[in-house]
């Protein structure tokens, strides 16, 4: 993850809980797709809002975020253990039913997103499904209004760099608009898709 982007979720943890949202729509749709009591993996929890659902039906889920200071937040509200994982850092082999990653591989450098994506393959077991959202841009990356960097892909590029990272099937791709925690809008898109083999 790029470092000032990290810096800022570590300096503002608690206000970024504060500000986070309700859990997505689209969770129950995932959470549909993984087998009753599978295992899930979660990049970048933030709040936890998220992960609170999924304790809540029964998945076995290790909850993770790359900044220490968020994954206590989020392990004191939880009341269950968060860890602190950057993505490079997974290194595990057919492990998960699924993987959600709601705006946290957004902020990957784009030369690094292959590289995070061929790991999150590796994780997932036969067959498993990955979630991630992304703020969809025209070209190169950049930064927000806060300093955090997006890699702002267009779903082209980001077609590109899942079918480089090994192969996949998508299941649901759609957009959606969102005001960012700097109130900017941006447009969200949300990809869902399965492990397969050539």
């Amino acid at each position: 993850m790029d470092d000032e982007t990290l810096q800022f979720y570590r300096r503002n943890a608690e206000s970024y809980a504060a500000w986070a949202k309700a859990p997505s729509t689209r969770l129950v749709r995932f959470l549909t797709l993984v087998p009753s009591g599978g295992a899930i993996l979660e990049l970048g929890c933030g709040a936890g809002n998220h992960a609170v659902e999924m304790l809540a039906r029964g998945f076995a889920v290790r909850i993770t975020d790359g900044s220490p200071e968020m994954a206590e937040v989020a392990a004191r509200r939880l009341g269950h253990p968060v860890e602190t994982l950057l993505f490079h850092e997974l290194d595990e082999r057919g492990a998960y039913d699924g993987v959600w990653a709601s705006a946290c591989l957004l902020h990957v450098p784009r030369d690094e997103l292959v590289e995070v994506l061929a790991r999150i393959r590796r994780a997932l077991k036969p067959r498993g499904v990955f979630y991630a959202s992304y703020k969809i841009g025209g070209g190169g990356g950049g930064r927000d209004s806060l300093g955090r960097y997006y890699n702002y892909p267009s779903a082209d590029w980001l077609r590109a760099s899942y079918g480089e990272a090994g192969p996949w099937e998508v299941l649901s791709s759609d957009t959606g608009e969102i005001k960012s925690f700097d109130d900017a809008p941006a447009t969200m898109l949300h990809l869902t898709v399965r492990k397969k083999y050539a």
